[in-house]
Parts: C-alpha cells; structure tokens; sequence
C-alpha cells in the first residue's frame, strides 16, 4: 500500500464563546480563499502542493482500479445511445430546440419555424466551450419577440456567470455583457429590457440591475441588504410580470413590477416575516400565492385581485391538506396547476377557469419517481411533464387540461439492450427510534438476491426542507448491473412527507436526520437487502454532513464513505460570518457565533470535530478548487483528521478537480469519469 502524504499540523486556538478548541488544520484554509473561489491561481502554492500530493496518493491506492474505471467509463458511453427526437419548445411562430449530437459533451440549441424545417444554430456550447477544463452554461431563453436569444456561461465552476444576449438576425453578441452574475436573469415583457442578479464579493446574489437588453448601462432595480437573504428575479408565465424574490429557508418576501410599465418602482407584496413564506403568480384577473401563513404547514393557495396585491387582500381559496406539500404553480390560460409531494412523490392538480372543485388529471404507479414541469405554452392548456424513476429513463407526456387526456410524446431509449422491466423498484419504510415512519427507495436488478449478499450503496441528503428525487440515472445502472443495490433513505431535514418534515430535523433536533438514516440501514439489513459492512454510504454537500456524522456515529456498520463536496467542517464555517451561506442558513442550523446553546449543540456532530480514535472503514472525498458552497479545505481537513485518528489501516483518500465548483463536470462525459472514480472505489472497498 502507497504511503500516505504527511499532513502537518499546526494548532490553531480558537475560542469562542468561553469554549475553547484546538484546530490542527486550519491552515488547509488559504487566508485569501474568496479570491481563490473568484480566481483558483490565487491559490496558495503551498496549499497547491499539497492538494497535488493528496491526488498523486489517491491515484496510486485506485491504480488497481484503473481497468475498471475505463470499463465504468465506456459502458455508460455505450449505454448513452442516441438522445430522442429533440423536444421542441413552441413560442408563436417558432419552435426552439435543444439537441445533443451523438458523442457530444455539450449540447446546441437552434430553432426553426414552427411549420417549417430549416433550422438555425443560437448556440453551440461545444464550440463556447473551446477546450476550457471547465464550461456550463445555465438559463438559456429568448426574449419574447424572439428577436434576442440570451444564455448565463461559467469558466470556471464558481458560479460567477457572464450573460450574453445574442440578437438572432444577425448573430451578434451585445457588448460588455453583465459579469459577476448569479445566473438568474429574464427579459421585460416588451423584450427592450434585461433584468439580472448580481453576486457580491461574498457570492451573495444581492442586487438586481436593469439594462436595456441589446446593449447599455446597468441600473439598479433592488439591492438585498440583508445577508440572511438570497436575490432572485423570476417572470410570471403569462409574461405581463416580474417578480423580485428575497428568501431564505424560512422566510420570503416578493415584490411586482408590472410589464406595462418595467422602470417603473416594484410593489411590494408582503413584508418579510420570519417564518411565514410565500411565492406569488399570475393567473387571469388575479395574483395566486402559495403560502404557510396562518399555520398552513403544508402550505396553502390563496388569490387576490391584481389591483391589490398587498397581504390584507388575500383570499382563501385552496386549503392547506396535511401530508399534501404544495411545491409549485404552473398557470396556463384557462387553468391553474399545481404540483403536490406526497411520500417524495409529486402530483398533478388543477383547476379551471370557473374556478371549479380541482381534480387530479395525472398520477403514476411506480413506487418513487420524479416529475417535472418543463416548458409549455401558457395560451394553449396543453401541460408538458418529464417522467422518471430509477428504472425508467426520461419521458415527455403532455396532458390535455381541459380532458386529463394524457400523450407520450418521446422518451430517451438507451442502447446494450436495456429494458425498465429488468429492473426493480421498491419502496421501503424504516421505523426511527421516535416512531416515525421514514420512507426508503430501493433500486436493484431482479437478477440480484435478497439475501444479504449484494453490496449496498445507501445515499441520503436530508438538509433544507429539499426532497430527494428519485430519478434516472444512467451511470447508476452500470452499478446496479454489477450486481449493487441502490438505497435513498429520505430522511427529516427533507420535505419528502410534507414541510413538517423539515421542521423536525432542524436546529436543535438536527440529530434526527442521522438517527433517521442509520434506521434505515438497519432496515435493509433486516429486509435482507445488505448486510453489516457491506454498504457503502454516499452523501453530497449537505448530504455529506449526513454521512459524515453516520460514519462518526456507527463506524462499526459501513463497508466505505463517499464524501462528494461534503459539508464536513461545520462549526467552524458556520462560526465564519463572512462566509456567503452562513447568515442565510443560520435558520436552519443555529448561530454558534451568539448562542451557547447552538455552539454546543453543532460541536456534538459535526463531524470533523467528532472524528475520535476508531477503526473507520475506508473513505473517499471529493471536491474542488473553485467550489464557493463548500470550501475544498472541509474534506481536505476532514481526510487529514480520519487519517491521523483511525485505528484501522483502511486508505483515506482526497480527490480535488483543480477546475470545476460545487456542481463538479460540466460535460456528461467528464461526469462520467468522476461517478466512475467513486464507484470504483467502492467496489474495491467491498472486493473480498
């Protein structure tokens, strides 16, 4: 076995609200890291130094595993297959289209008449890309003459986008596009103007400018003062509005400008309360909002006339339903949809415009999916759906909201033979120590035995009222044919049963999500789906801290940890006020830098200072340089204190991208080659 880099220590006394605590490895943290986030060549050379050891170590402990990446690596190609007949997405007279050439890393875009064939190149990121070891591009649309197609590109993976807006006829781009943009960003109902969000030097999407949209000086709109806050700007589907959006996971507070008039003053909706939060929409005469007012936990739709838009004119209209979580609005024309979760499975509901009792147009069988809306035309009450599940690629439906008639419209149809019916998808449920039923959704091939014997790879997330979604995953069934099981154990801190479920794994009962996930461990254990040490555990970001306190608190039971940008050193970030997300998520959390209590509460399981003299099982973390979520030195330190502190002999490794953020590839194919590093690693931990 390859000899481990040496990571030096050098304690750094932190004390903090009378507590007092030695960090060994604080100086994995460059001094100037929000320049390194902003420019990755900033970057320390002694800290590089180290990072490139780190990644020479780890490349020699998976040199056995080499074949086998390559191996990972070309059957997801060869699976790829061809992508289906592009969707298109009809506005007026033209249909707009994305499509992926065979072999592609990037996707183009072109559009053609609507009733006609030629088609038109607006964007090939492939050739935006140019070879650049990073390249993404987010929020591509056009503006509602179709006159200007526009598009949100990152270089380098720290989310930092420029905006280019690119006039049709001629092919042009407008000059000196907006930069340091958070990617959000929407043209004026008269397509003259361009709204878009602006980061600060914390990351922090804090201002929204307006600029005339082919070309002009910015000016500002709405500036977000409050660093507890996030900034978006978003327009209704009728395209007659604008609104400005502050939230954070608790909180919201939205302002209106109308289309008719966009430089005039936006109106203010509701004055932000902590606790009560709320989206608005436009439907027909009326503003439509979703909200948790008055102890909809679940959430609730309310309406009132546009002409009064303010709090004390809200209407009740469609009850909050207990266990139905209300996620989303989709307005058309004649009719209102909304999407509810119930059991981290989504449902269709809607209403028309006689505003008559709703009915539920969609519903599917399988035991876990995941639905989405995608584009559809507002005028024409035709809604369009993207349909998966673990076993079943992507498939387009639309639905007639006047029938409930339901069409397919294309599916992706992979090559090798492959077939959803070879494949089994369950849903289990695990009792937690307090009672609660936590859902659990299960993945393998019906070739594979319950017997105890199939290797488990058990992912999880549980942070921010988000639900995990369970849907295709194409690399994943390379996994799954070498004879894997694939667990989701949705854990309290998501919302897959209902906002409450948010709610019971925040704060101070936090610990609710790691007692919640090693149940379910425990279940499949006992359904005969794993068996001790022979499950691997695999969280990302904030499912990181999931995993990384399971791994502290049941070292015993996992056969290996997969720290993917994990959110491992959590009190000391959370104890750093100048970080981006630390005043926005203080609500979910806690604030260890003013309350004792909070303090104490973090330091019992986060899990870099919990790491203790045990025999740990062999664990992987990635990350990267230009990741502004979390900072590469959190698994950096992380590896460096399980390395120093297990009494085993099992390899801790850490893999950093020296290009990329929190998202990792930006190409289908580099990310390929990433969930190959990971899944190799976790089948040679489980090798016997």
């Amino acid at each position: 076995m390859p000899r481990p880099p040496v990571t030096p220590k050098h304690p750094c006394r932190i004390e903090q609200l009378g507590r007092v605590r030695v960090d060994d490895y604080a100086w994995l943290k460059p001094e100037n890291w929000k320049d390194v986030w902003r420019d990755p060549t900033t970057l320390d050379q002694g800290i590089g130094a180290y990072l490139a050891q780190e990644n020479a170590y780890s490349s020699q402990v998976l040199k056995p595993t080499v074949q086998l990446q390559h191996e990972l690596v070309q059957d997801m190609i060869a699976r790829t297959g061809s992508d289906p007949a592009p969707l298109p997405e009809f506005d007026a007279n033209w249909a707009y289209i994305t499509r992926f050439s065979p072999g592609a890393q990037y996707p183009t875009y072109l559009r053609r008449p609507r009733k006609g064939t030629k088609e038109t190149v607006l964007l090939d990121v492939a050739a935006r890309a140019d070879s650049r070891p990073y390249f993404s591009v987010r929020n591509v649309t056009h503006s509602p003459d179709q006159s200007l197609f526009a598009w949100a590109e990152d270089t380098t993976g720290s989310e930092k986008f420029t905006i280019q807006v690119k006039d049709i006829l001629t092919g042009n781009l407008m000059p000196d596009p907006p930069t340091s943009a958070f990617g959000d960003f929407v043209f004026s109902p008269d397509s003259k103007w361009l709204f878009w969000v602006w980061r600060d030097a914390n990351s922090r999407p804090a201002r929204l400018y307006r600029r005339l949209a082919r070309g002009g000086h910015d000016e500002l709109v709405y500036e977000e003062k409050d660093p507890a806050y996030l900034l978006e700007v978003l327009a209704s589907a009728s395209r007659q509005y604008l609104f400005i959006r502050c939230w954070n996971d608790v909180t919201s507070e939205v302002r209106i400008i109308s289309g008719n008039d966009p430089t005039s003053e936006p109106t203010l909706v509701a004055l932000r309360q902590v606790g009560i939060f709320y989206d608005v929409e436009h439907w027909r005469d009326d503003f439509v909002i979703r909200t948790n007012a008055d102890g909809a936990e679940d959430f609730k739709i309310m309406r009132t006339p546009i002409s009064t838009p303010q709090r004390e004119h809200w209407q009740p209209w469609i009850p909050v339903r207990p266990g139905r979580f209300i996620t989303e609005l989709k307005p058309f024309a004649g009719h209102l949809v909304w999407l509810e979760r119930v059991e981290g499975n989504a449902h269709v509901n809607a209403v028309g415009a006689d505003r008559s009792q709703p009915y539920q147009p969609i519903r599917f069988d399988e035991p876990a999916y995941s639905l989405s809306l995608v584009p559809s035309e507002y005028a024409r009450d035709t809604l369009r759906l993207k349909y998966q599940s673990p076993r079943t690629p992507e498939q387009w439906l639309s639905c007639d909201l006047t029938t409930g008639k339901r069409r397919l419209l294309a599916r992706t149809e992979l090559s090798k033979g492959y077939s959803s019916s070879d494949y089994v998808v369950a849903r289990l449920h695990a009792t937690a120590p307090d009672g609660a039923q936590v859902p659990i959704t299960v993945l393998r091939s019906k070739k594979t035995k319950l017997d105890g014997s199939a290797p488990l790879l058990l992912t999880g997330y549980g942070a921010y009222g988000y639900s995990y979604e369970t849907g295709f995953s194409l690399p994943l069934i390379s996994l799954i044919d070498r004879g894997w099981i694939w667990a989701v154990a949705h854990v309290r801190g998501g919302s897959e049963k209902g906002w409450q479920w948010f709610e019971q794994a925040r704060r101070f009962s936090k610990k609710t999500s790691f007692t919640d996930f090693i149940a379910c461990a425990e279940e499949l254990i006992t359904q005969r789906h794993a068996a001790k040490k022979r499950i691997v555990l695999h969280g990302y970001s904030a499912g990181g801290l999931l995993v990384g306190a399971a791994e502290n608190m049941r070292p015993d039971m996992w056969g290996a940890v997969i720290g993917q940008a994990p959110f491992v050193d959590m009190l000391n970030t959370m104890s750093d006020a100048t970080h981006p997300l630390v005043p926005l998520t203080r609500p979910v959390w806690g604030d260890p830098l003013s309350d004792p209590k909070a303090y104490d509460y973090i330091a019992s399981y986060s899990p870099y200072d919990n790491v203790r003299p045990e025999a740990y099982p062999p664990t992987l973390a990635t990350t990267a340089i230009a990741d502004d979520r979390v900072g590469f030195w959190e698994p950096a330190k992380w590896i460096a204190k399980l390395r120093e502190l297990s009494t085993s002999d099992q390899p801790m490794l850490l893999h950093t991208e020296m290009a990329g953020g929190h998202h990792g590839a930006g190409g289908r194919f580099e990310e390929y080659t990433q969930v190959s590093r990971m899944y190799a690693f976790a089948i040679e931990a489980l090798r016997p």
